[in-house]
């Protein structure tokens, strides 16, 4: 089972083309653009995924690989007052775009993880984040299922398997990233 497991890591990153590092491009240059303005990443996913956005967020205030000041970044999926109180007046489906909401300007981004890319909460964020103007960016499974078209940039893989599209979705993130600093520190 590892074999096989290793080579579907291997194919999928294989997979990556030049259409992949254009959109790579576009959401690290959005991102830089972003701070530059004085605006925030928020960022949202269920599970696994919430666990890669809290990451995105680490690497984004703390640092990834180049030592320099903190970045305005938050992950909406950490305040476990705010998450059950929302869940518990208004339902688990608006968890983060009550947040998205209340945090939200136009001047910021909307990073949204889901590996089924169909999570009604991420689906209601969207939706939020789109009418107050941020940039939303999908780190998407399921070939972007019926987030795709909401995103202004997305990231798709194939499969809709949890533990390909979080590692793929970090993978890609960490390449990002990397060149967000070195913009924003290197000129």
């Amino acid at each position: 089972m590892m074999k096989v497991g290793i080579k579907q890591r291997i194919e999928l990153l294989q997979g990556i083309n030049d259409e992949n590092y254009n959109q790579m491009q576009k959401i690290a240059d959005v991102i830089v653009t972003t701070i530059r303005n004085g605006g925030k990443v928020l960022s949202a996913g269920n599970g696994g995924n919430a666990a890669n956005a809290q990451h995105i967020t680490g690497d984004i205030v703390g640092r990834y690989k180049i030592e320099r000041k903190a970045y305005a970044a938050m992950t909406l999926t950490v305040d476990s007052s705010v998450m059950t109180a929302i869940g518990n007046d208004y339902g688990y489906d608006e968890v983060f775009a009550r947040q998205v909401e209340g945090l939200g300007k136009e001047e910021d981004i909307l990073i949204i993880l889901s590996s089924s890319a169909h999570s009604p909460n991420l689906v209601k964020a969207v939706t939020k984040a789109k009418e107050l103007g941020l940039i939303v960016i999908g780190f998407l499974g399921n070939n972007g299922g019926s987030l795709k078209d909401s995103c202004d940039y997305s990231l798709c893989i194939a499969p809709k398997d949890s533990d390909l599209a979080e590692e793929y979705a970090m993978t890609m993130n960490h390449m990002i990233l990397e060149e967000v600093e070195n913009q924003l520190v290197n000129g």
